[in-house]
């Protein structure tokens, strides 16, 4: 705990509920929709993340000498490590190897969303050392628990430094990003890309706006329970064909559509009368967020089109600053988004192993800060000088 100033101290919940909904949000802000209490609340209500599907809930709240709650943080004693999108499979069966016990640990994060936002979550008026509090009690949970290790996935870049600072292992990851700079249209910024990526973005969105298909752009009310219905089975049908299993509920998008209406967009295709295909965004103070993606026929660049041409066309409209179209995919570099690190730290209780680790990552990191630039300098459609 910090030295001087009010007593701090922090408890552990089994529920966002039993923390409520003003305390987090007064902790959480309004910037990313993935932190808020609505968002959080219906993966537990929904029962997306439980301990019946492998998130214990065990939420941290940092209370000062008055119980007024200054600090949260979103943590779950993990079973698996699956829904997480920092894989540390390979850590899991090397420790197994060699007698030890990776499962369970904690996990520090947002479940199955791979968007970078504040994990240490403080109210404006927090004190010095409430940041450091909150990181001594999840290592504190960790030791009283036992657990192999602690995993803090997707943080600013600020609290990863500040995590490294505290004896965590830092590693860094890589997604793809759309910047906004200043484009009054579509158009302007398809004036910034070379002519032959210019030419290939506009052919590829005539050929998915053919043959019958159009898409509408649903936020607010004008999501109704049927869109949900459609959509559920277009997520439902993409989890079997890629992961094996859904980690989302039919519920879950219920409560969201009607806790946060207007912080979802639904871009749905449709030809004729019926639906064929659909993204999931999820819209913050400055960023669109790209999440689930779901289709049931077979149209050339319709995942193009409603992931990533709509997208942006929506956050030029919106004056948003970004978009972030989820976790992988160099193929998006060619249609504007360009490679952006992302970042996670991890407190590992054995020391041996812990090491060992930390010589993976600083090799990792020297592999990808090499595969990043490559990747950019290859493949960026932006002009250049002499286009």
């Amino acid at each position: 705990m910090p030295d001087g100033g009010d007593q701090l101290t922090v408890k552990a919940h089994r529920a966002v509920d039993t923390i409520g909904g003003g305390a987090w949000d007064a902790c959480a802000g309004t910037d990313n929709p993935f932190l808020s209490y609505a968002f959080l609340q219906a993966l537990e209500a929904s029962g997306s993340a439980t301990a019946e599907s492998g998130w214990l809930p065990q939420h941290l709240a940092l209370e000062d000498a008055n119980g007024c709650i200054i600090g949260v943080a979103p943590l779950y004693l993990k079973s698996h490590s699956y829904g997480e999108y920092v894989f540390d499979h390979g850590w899991a069966a090397a420790y197994e190897r060699a007698g030890g016990r990776y499962y369970p640990k904690l996990q520090c994060a947002v479940p199955f969303t791979p968007v970078t936002g504040r994990r240490l979550l403080l109210r404006p008026d927090a004190p010095d050392g409430a940041a450091e509090a909150l990181i001594a009690a999840m290592v504190g949970l960790a030791r009283r628990h036992k657990v192999s290790s602690l995993h803090v996935t997707f943080p600013t870049e600020g609290e990863w430094r500040q995590l490294g600072d505290a004896g965590f292992l830092q590693r860094v990851g890589q997604q793809f990003h759309w910047q906004n700079d200043g484009y009054e249209s579509f158009d302007s910024f398809l004036e910034a890309l070379n002519s032959r990526k210019r030419k290939q973005i506009r052919r590829e969105r005539r050929e998915a706006n053919a043959n019958g298909i159009e898409i509408e752009m649903l936020t607010g009310d004008a999501i109704e329970p049927r869109h949900w219905d459609v959509f559920f089975r277009f997520y439902m049908s993409t989890s079997d064909r890629k992961w094996g299993s859904a980690y989302l509920t039919r519920e879950f998008f219920d409560l969201i559509g009607k806790r946060i209406p207007d912080r979802v967009l639904l871009v749905m295709a449709k030809k004729g009368a019926r639906y064929v295909a659909g993204a999931l965004n999820l819209i913050g103070s400055d960023t669109l967020y790209g999440r689930n993606w779901g289709c049931v026929v077979d149209v050339p660049f319709l995942h193009f089109e409603a992931c990533y041409y709509r997208a942006i066309e929506f956050a030029i409209e919106r004056g948003l600053q970004r978009v972030e179209a989820g976790a992988q995919g160099q193929h998006k570099i060619q249609r504007g988004y360009l490679p952006c690190h992302t970042y996670s730290a991890h407190w590992i209780r054995d020391a041996n192993f812990a090491a060992a680790v930390g010589d993976f990552l600083k090799r990792e990191t020297r592999a990808l800060e090499h595969n990043m630039t490559e990747l950019e300098a290859e493949l960026s459609p932006f002009k250049t000088l002499g286009d």
